[in-house]
């Protein structure tokens, strides 16, 4: 499918939607003008003056609005901030400076320190000419946003942006771990996987310029971790990593949304399976909670709602005593 985002002006954009008032929708993604569907093409222009024209058709739309570049915004080159961290990540697996207007595969993981409920990683392919768009729908680091706004973002960029999502539920969870399997080597797994399904989906049509991975671990460490496993997408590809990543390509941004608004909502399956809220982190809320827990289904029913290998089983054994 083809996409193609230019900038015009607001008189441009008006005369834009008196042209496809026949095809216009009752779509309003937030911050839009119009969505209209002409000739195979989906157009939806922004209040920002940004135009997405999607679709078999979306080239020749375009062209009849004439040859607008793309916007090119100074929040899409790296800060200097930015810029030092990238270069603080020194050797064969650092980003290069201009990772922001790659396309890229990026992937994260939500939920490893939290006690309830489970682990989730995704995989995300963003192309170069969807980065504008994705920053006009609110992408950006997930920590500071809000389950409402996360829930909101993704659920407009589910359906545009080719990506795996895993779930690494409690019971599995702990099956794996007490077999001696430590947590990074289980996100390093998930990652795998997860990188490996998107790779597959998008290579044949699309360009992947690199790979961004989160970093939680050296890189010699994580290829340690997968010792054995298939890695598909290793040969041949600008495997980066980097701390921080949501920050260095919107990608990995874009990840950790879908990520955490799945954590989310098997977090309230959970809460609603228990009879109570459970709280997340694994502070000493969390270990009042899960004395509550112990006490209403027992000390075994754990397995299915927690992470027991962390410390708040031990604390919340001590609280009931």
């Amino acid at each position: 499918m083809s996409n193609t985002v230019l900038t015009f002006t607001k008189e441009t954009i008006y005369k834009m939607k008196e042209h496809y008032q026949s095809t216009i929708t009752n779509q309003n993604p937030p911050g839009s003008v119009f969505v209209a569907k002409p000739n195979g093409c989906t157009i939806t222009a922004y209040k920002s003056g940004k135009v997405l024209f999607q679709g078999n058709g979306a080239s020749i739309e375009a062209a009849k609005w004439g040859a607008n570049e793309p916007s090119h915004s100074s929040a899409s080159k790296p800060s200097a901030t930015k810029k030092k961290r990238i270069t603080a990540n020194s050797g064969k697996y650092a980003p290069p400076r201009n990772i922001g207007q790659l396309s890229i595969i990026g992937s994260d993981e939500v939920g490893t320190g939290d006690y309830f409920g489970p682990i989730t990683v995704t995989a995300a392919y963003v192309s170069n000419d969807k980065i504008e768009l994705l920053k006009e729908l609110g992408v950006k680091d997930s920590k500071d946003l809000n389950d409402s706004q996360i829930t909101k973002i993704a659920e407009q960029i589910i359906p545009i942006v080719p990506h795996s999502l895993l779930i690494l539920r409690n019971e599995k969870y702990n099956e794996l771990e007490q077999s001696g399997m430590n947590q990074g080597k289980l996100k390093a797994m998930l990652h795998n996987q997860a990188i490996s399904k998107v790779l597959t989906r998008v290579k044949s049509e699309n360009k992947v310029d690199g790979i961004l991975i989160d970093q939680f671990c050296q890189p010699e460490v994580f290829f340690n971790y997968l010792k054995g496993k298939s890695i598909p997408w290793k040969s041949g590809e600008n495997i980066y990593f980097s701390t921080k990543a949501e920050g260095i390509h919107i990608a990995v941004a874009a990840a950790s949304i879908i990520a955490r608004y799945a954590f989310v909502k098997e977090f309230e399956k959970l809460s609603k399976m228990v009879g109570f809220e459970l709280p997340k982190g694994a502070g000493p809320k969390v270990d009042q909670k899960a004395a509550e827990f112990i006490k209403k289904h027992g000390e075994a029913s754990l397995t299915k709602v927690a992470k027991l290998h962390f410390a708040n089983t031990g604390k919340a054994k001590r609280l009931i005593k």
